[in-house]
């Protein structure tokens, strides 16, 4: 008789994530969800010079903690005078942090000075568009009312045109 072998595939980044994420939450008080979604929390200005390093949660102190939750201090790398940059940023990236776990996980955010290399190593360049095609993709998003939807479909329609450019060489 054979062994029988699951029919669903896997992706990699699940696997690996499955294997990494429990030792980042030891370690770190993190996870790769969080390290993915920087960029997105971050936001484009401040997502290429800093990345989350942990989150330190606070001790419990048995007969003297009151039982509920207390929010943590995330700390944050951050590359060389940007620091003051991101400091003044800090209420915001907390509001930011919340809101994507979906509750008040971060009460305090610490920035340390240090070099950072981007996740996920090398990055693709970003896709240029000629002229027209940039004006034909405005054109096409210019009913979108929100400037960072659009933004964020223009950074789509760009990849997605620019891809199609280069496979068609």
């Amino acid at each position: 008789m054979r062994p029988t072998r699951s029919r669903s595939a896997s992706q990699i980044a699940d696997v690996a994530n499955s294997l990494i994420d429990p030792i980042l939450a030891k370690r770190a008080g993190i996870s790769t969800a969080l390290l993915n979604a920087w960029p997105e929390i971050a936001g484009e200005t401040y997502a290429e010079f800093s990345r989350p390093e942990k989150i330190a949660w606070p001790k419990r102190n048995g007969a003297n903690e009151d039982g509920g939750f207390k929010p943590g201090t995330l700390t944050i790398a951050c590359e060389g005078a940007r620091v003051l940059f991101l400091t003044h940023a800090q209420d915001e990236l907390i509001h930011r942090v919340n809101g994507f776990f979906g509750y008040v996980a971060i009460e305090r955010v610490r920035v340390v000075q240090k070099p950072v290399q981007p996740l996920g190593g090398n990055h693709r360049p970003k896709p240029t568009l000629s002229p027209s095609e940039t004006r034909d993709l405005e054109a096409r998003l210019a009913g979108i009312e929100s400037e960072a939807l659009r933004k964020a479909i223009m950074r789509l329609g760009a990849g997605v045109m620019s891809e199609k450019r280069n496979k068609r060489r």
